[in-house]
């Protein structure tokens, strides 16, 4: 099974009750549950719940406690209402008896309106620009495990930093960065995978770009660091398997918590989609924390 099929997998949630579904993991570098994966799956529990063909346009979501990768993930979908235009979902994911995560999410019934956005920022394209894999496997053997294995495998979806930083030897640089990214292969027509797609991308990097200009990183090890909140909007139809560049910037930290937000937009220009985060970024004793 290729990473992107075993993403796909993730995302096909098993229905065991009215509104109630069950989720797998797939394990990165950490015994915790990746954040963009409960976002992901929390999105589909949502919309297999909604019909008429509405679209999730927004998403805002709360982390509460760390996702165990061993257990599996129920989520629980509440429905609040559905309206002649928009449909509202409550979604709970549980584990071990406990909330973990919840989110509210908002769905629309498609029609015309006033229409604006600003300019696509202006960066190189992805052709030609170094995956993040391929920047890892040149530099390989300064990786230590399990982080190399990790950045070194397979990925279901592309990332293609524009101004990559060795997370291994940060300097300081201002709180902005973007990356181009896709699926690795085609993905179904259901614009609800495509969202989830998205939405499981949206949570990697995005916290890492408020340390940049502390010449830290998540996997320095004298920093804590954990999405507390996320929320999405999506506000034009798109494909998550064609490039889509994600533009990233943390206005502020403090408080050990640092702000993110970004925005995506297609290779044509349009801003498909915008997010926002607040993670934890706790300077740790790098000692303390292995004993």
């Amino acid at each position: 099974m290729s990473a992107l099929d075993d993403l796909l997998d993730l995302l096909d949630l098993e229905p065991i009750e009215v509104h109630i579904f069950r989720g797998r993991n797939r394990p990165l570098a950490s015994p915790r549950v990746f954040g963009g994966q409960v976002l992901a799956q929390a999105l589909v529990a949502a919309g297999r719940s909604v019909e008429g063909g509405r679209q999730c346009h927004s998403l805002h979501a709360y982390f509460i406690l760390p996702g165990d990768v061993e257990a599996p993930i129920v989520y629980e979908v509440e429905k609040l209402r559905d309206g002649g235009s928009f449909t509202t979902r409550r979604v709970t994911a549980i584990q071990h008896g406990r909330p973990i995560f919840n989110a509210s999410l908002s769905f629309h019934r498609d029609e015309p309106g006033l229409e604006h956005q600003p300019e696509r920022p202006d960066v190189h394209g992805p052709e030609g620009v170094p995956s993040e894999r391929d920047l890892a496997t040149a530099v390989a053997d300064q990786i230590p495990e399990p982080l190399r294995t990790v950045l070194t495998r397979e990925r279901p979806i592309h990332f293609r930093p524009v101004d990559p930083v060795n997370p291994l030897a940060p300097e300081p640089r201002e709180a902005r960065a973007a990356t181009w990214l896709k699926a690795a292969g085609p993905l179904p027509d259901d614009p609800l995978i495509h969202q989830a797609v998205l939405a499981y991308a949206s949570d990697w990097g995005l916290l890492q770009t408020a340390l940049l200009p502390h010449a830290r990183s998540v996997f320095d090890g004298t920093i804590q660091a954990a999405s507390l909140d996320h929320a999405l909007w999506f506000h034009r139809p798109f494909r998550a398997d064609d490039w889509l560049l994600y533009s990233m910037e943390a206005p502020t930290a403090a408080g050990a918590r640092g702000f993110t937000r970004g925005q995506v937009t297609d290779a044509d220009g349009r801003l498909v989609a915008s997010a926002a985060q607040e993670g934890l970024i706790r300077p740790v004793d790098p000692d303390r924390t292995r004993g």
